[in-house]
């Protein structure tokens, strides 16, 4: 049983999810992922530490990432010349979808073990303060956490996870996904949409505004060296991701949005991101937040029926990034 409370509205990320965990698991083997107990009772889903993972693995878990409401998917496009294959991401409830469950927002760390954190998990542990914002919170009786790692999480952290989310370990999942596998990096770059209303959040616009929305970005190639398979994925929504929103504003709230939604906004746009990580040391928080952003976008305005367009695909800089 789940209970959720937006704005009097029951979407429930756990709900939707369920299903979708329960294949993961029992079809596992098939997409490259492992199964097993941790010493807490957690359950544990390898998908790219000691296996390999794969496409199929990564299109579902960023689906799991997305609270089940979401549709992920592969498809061919002619953007680029040497990147054909691209990630497709639209959402039933995108500001749910998205920021509620999808947002790698929780930090979780103990002595040299280092994750954020996705998924439906977030919204029942409300520990990041975007959730005062968006007022929602989901409730069940087993949860899902998907980690960008390499490393098996110590009892400590899924100790941290239980308490904060009110749930036993054996009522846990985590789902590992680094950003060497395929899975790992697929899933990152289907957070393209998420990046986009991330940004809208952090310029201040009405989240109540947006309807609907659906993103597009090219799957790079991983890599075994951790800050370029990183830079990668960042790459591909900054150099390669396209952005369509549909909102209920204002025509220059809109077009403002517009302006200031793709990445080639922000001062440290230009260079591939494993380049501007390196440039401030590997901290994050050095780094322009208005640089996470697709490189291309349009925004809809259903109340005047009128769309605008901003910013650019950069096909130099993806080649350079994903090692033409």
């Amino acid at each position: 049983m789940s209970a959720t409370t937006l704005n009097s509205t029951s979407i429930s990320v756990h709900q939707a999810s369920a299903p979708l965990v329960a294949h993961l698991i029992a079809q596992a083997a098939p997409l490259g992922c492992a199964v097993t107990t941790h010493e807490t009772g957690a359950t544990l889903i390898d998908a790219g530490i000691q296996v390999k993972g794969g496409l199929e693995a990564g299109r579902l878990i960023a689906e799991i990432c997305m609270g089940g409401l979401a549709e992920v998917r592969l498809q061919a496009q002619s953007s680029f010349a040497h990147w054909p294959l691209s990630v497709q991401v639209s959402a039933k409830q995108p500001v749910i979808a998205c920021l509620g469950s999808q947002y790698a927002g929780w930090a979780l760390s103990h002595d040299k073990f280092f994750s954020l954190g996705s998924g439906p998990a977030r919204a029942m542990a409300q520990r990041e303060d975007i959730f005062k914002t968006l007022k929602y919170v989901d409730r069940a009786d087993q949860t899902v956490l998907v980690l960008e790692t390499d490393r098996i999480p110590p009892s400590e952290v899924i100790a941290k996870v239980a308490r904060d989310t009110g749930l036993a370990a054996n009522q846990l999942t985590f789902i590992l996904t680094p950003t060497r596998s395929i899975a790992g990096a697929l899933q990152v770059t289907a957070r393209v949409l998420e990046v986009a209303l991330h940004k809208c959040h952090t310029l201040h616009f009405d989240l109540s505004s947006i309807v609907d929305g659906i993103g597009v970005a090219p799957v790079p190639t991983p890599s075994p060296d951790f800050i370029t398979g990183m830079g990668r994925t960042n790459d591909a929504i900054l150099f390669g991701g396209f952005v369509q929103l549909w909102v209920a504003t204002e025509d220059d709230l809109a077009a403002q949005l517009a302006q200031q939604l793709p990445s080639s906004a922000s001062k440290d746009y230009g260079r591939p991101f494993a380049e501007v990580f390196k440039a401030v040391n590997m901290d994050f928080y050095q780094i322009d937040p208005m640089l996470f952003s697709p490189a291309k976008v349009s925004v809809c305005n259903l109340n005047s029926g009128r769309t605008f367009f901003a910013g650019q695909f950069n096909e130099a800089l993806l080649n350079q990034s994903f090692g033409a």
